[in-house]
């Protein structure tokens, strides 16, 4: 079962006993399936991302999801912020939650940074009236102002990462979910990111970031899970699941 807060406030997150499949496909075109099939081949065969997790997040707390490539931590996070729904098992969130999972997924090429603003903030979950009060800031965040009313197809990825993590590390959120994004772009901007995300953290956001930078999610993150091949196989203390991704 996950853990439970002796508090009296309820977890931000609850991970119930989940586990999630996927269909790895062998073939890729007609004529191999055709040839597959023929040669009473497999044409697919089942991964196991998530083998019955379970764990509970408080409110506040920092956590690093570790593993190897493969281990489900990317997926873990899809199924928190509900872009993926557990096979088996239960994923519960308290509060609104805001995703660095496929930085600008909500942004269309044709329309301005301007326009692409208030369009990924209102898929984020802000309102009109929200995003205006934040718009100034947002965008002097993302350094780009000369190029705001520029169509975001003729961005750079840089340009356009700035943009994106601005736009949803300034909606209002009691959870922020950060996929690898603290280690893309240039390293002012980097320590810029770092920075905004301790200020959230400080501000009784809670937080759960899956990075390959061990060093910086040990000094980010309070605690740590480790998966490996879709199991639980550490909850901790950040700096020891560290070690023992290491190990």
């Amino acid at each position: 079962m996950p853990r439970i807060s002796d508090g009296s406030r309820a977890p931000r997150i609850v991970i119930d006993d989940v586990h999630k499949n996927f269909k790895l496909r062998h073939t890729h075109s007609i004529k191999e399936t055709a040839l597959a099939a023929l040669r009473r081949k497999p044409l697919t065969t089942d991964f196991h991302a998530l083998d019955g997790v379970s764990f509970a997040v408080e409110e506040g707390e920092s956590i690093a999801l570790l593993g190897m490539n493969g281990s489900g931590k990317s997926t873990m996070l899809k199924l928190i912020s509900g872009v993926l729904t557990p096979d088996r098992g239960r994923v519960r969130t308290r509060g609104r939650v805001a995703g660095l999972i496929e930085v600008g997924a909500g942004f269309h090429p044709d329309l301005s940074g301007r326009e692409n603003i208030f369009l990924n903030a209102a898929i984020l979950g802000m309102s009109k009236k929200e995003t205006e009060s934040r718009y100034e800031e947002i965008v002097a965040f993302s350094e780009i102002e000369q190029f705001i009313d520029t169509e975001v197809k003729h961005y750079s990825s840089g340009m356009f990462l700035r943009l994106a993590f601005s736009v949803a590390i300034h909606t209002e959120m009691d959870i922020l979910l950060i996929d690898e994004i603290l280690s893309v772009g240039d390293e002012p901007f980097q320590k810029k990111c770092i920075a905004r995300v301790r200020q959230l953290h400080e501000q009784g956001k809670t937080l759960v970031v899956v990075s390959h930078d061990l060093n910086m999610v040990s000094n980010l993150c309070d605690r740590g899970v480790l998966l490996r091949h879709g199991k639980l196989q550490f909850d901790g203390d950040s700096h020891t699941a560290v070690e023992l991704m290491r190990a």
